[in-house]
């Protein structure tokens, strides 16, 4: 069993997992400006509303908000600008040829910097919930908070 590795930049899409369920997830690389990383590595990025789509066999995040990095100048980006995500082709085709079916879409995860100190973004194979599915959710998640807090009241 492989140890997980801890990162020290882990910025969540926590709503992804309430309104998807992920099928496959992949990591992928990001193309980003100076000021980008400098604004993830303080922490300064959101995933919420962010999702993926293919332009000329070419796999692109859409609305991932990097905030601006405060020092930077006129050389500051644009906050919610497409990112090209850089994956083999292998993969590429593999998610393209998914995303075809209906009710399949790509959703960015969690944004990470590597242990060598590149940006990545794991990205998910998604199918949307219905909302019987989301209820359902939620129940499993109050049940296991009332079975944590049981837990801890018998220690």
């Amino acid at each position: 069993m492989a140890m997980e590795e801890k990162h020290i930049i882990d910025i969540r899409n926590k709503r992804a997992a309430f309104e998807y369920f992920f099928l496959q997830t992949f990591t992928a690389g990001i193309q980003l400006y100076g000021t980008e990383i400098k604004s993830i590595r303080e922490g300064k990025a959101n995933l919420t509303d962010s999702y993926c789509s293919f332009v000329n066999d070419e796999l692109w995040v859409n609305n991932l908000h990097i905030a601006e990095y405060r020092f930077g100048s006129y050389y500051n980006h644009e906050t919610k600008r497409a990112r090209k995500l850089l994956l083999n082709k292998n993969e590429l085709r593999k998610l393209k040829t998914k995303t075809k079916e209906k009710g399949l879409t790509i959703i960015p995860t969690l944004l990470f910097i590597d242990s060598r100190g590149y940006a990545k973004l794991e990205i998910a194979l998604a199918k949307g919930k219905h909302s019987y599915d989301k209820r359902e959710t939620i129940k499993q998640n109050e049940s296991k908070r009332e079975l944590d807090r049981l837990m801890k009241k018998n220690y």
